[in-house]
């Protein structure tokens, strides 16, 4: 009698495994692609920047690629016009960082910008001359002074159209020994002693930390440069570029900006 009940049970465990797994095979089942959703924007995004962004810009795109997984920034840094030119002329950029209004509104003029325009920071001038300032240099009207070798932007670049506009305010005419084509030209001019003096950022002299020493000028007032920022369109992913503009005119880009020495818009 024992025996006929343990066959029983067993017949009907059996049942039951196999009643489960035929209503478990009726359940479709979830298509591999939704395994892990990622709500998030995702592809590559091509950023130009004015060069005195470099290093916070860098620091800004591995953070925004830690926190979208899935997405790629490459950074170009040069002059504001030289990127300017280059988007007019057709090169791939998903956003542009401009160190000026100026060639931002270029673009826009060309109806090459996606949306409109964001300010995102502010910069001005400061003198940078090498640690030991073998000219003694401590105003801007030294910069004039006969056997001092200075260097500037060019005037197409806003590190230089700011040079001019201090010039002028300061009733000073500078006649630099070379004009470079970016700020961080005319920093390096100064960091390997080719020039006893050079007109940067602020941002630049900090960046630089003991190799030059920065010397503030009142003048420098008259030129503050306002950073823009925008979507170049139509892009390959503008829901991307939205996003890494959002971040970089957002609190987080804001407190990276802020500690470079960037001033509010």
């Amino acid at each position: 009698m024992s025996s006929f009940r343990g066959k029983s049970r067993i017949t009907a465990a059996a049942a039951a495994v196999a009643l489960a797994g035929a209503l478990t095979s009726c359940v479709p089942a979830a298509p591999a692609g939704n395994a892990t959703p990622n709500s998030g924007p995702s592809g590559a995004l091509t950023v130009f920047a004015a060069s005195s962004l470099k290093a916070t810009f860098t620091r800004l795109a591995a953070e925004f690629e830690a926190r979208n997984p899935g997405t790629k920034v490459t950074l170009s840094f040069a002059g504001s016009s030289d990127l300017a030119t280059q988007i007019t002329q057709g090169a791939p950029a998903d956003v542009f960082a401009s160190a000026d209004t100026r060639n931002m509104s270029r673009l826009a003029d060309a109806g090459l910008l996606d949306g409109t325009a964001r300010n995102f920071a502010t910069n001005v001038l400061v003198i940078a001359v090498p640690p030991a300032n073998p000219a003694s240099v401590t105003s801007f009207a030294d910069l004039a002074r006969p056997g001092v070798k200075v260097v500037v932007c060019a005037s197409q670049v806003p590190c230089g159209t700011a040079a001019d506009a201090v010039e002028k305010a300061a009733g000073v005419t500078l006649s630099p020994v070379s004009e470079e084509s970016s700020v961080t030209d005319v920093l390096g001019k100064v960091v390997s002693g080719e020039a006893d003096a050079g007109l940067v950022y602020v941002t630049d002299v900090k960046g630089a930390g003991a190799k030059v020493k920065g010397i503030p000028f009142h003048e420098s007032g008259e030129a503050v440069n306002t950073y823009p920022i925008a979507a170049v369109g139509p892009g390959r992913n503008n829901e991307l570029a939205e996003a890494f503009i959002a971040m970089v005119a957002g609190a987080d880009g804001s407190a990276i900006l802020s500690e470079a020495g960037f001033g509010a818009p």
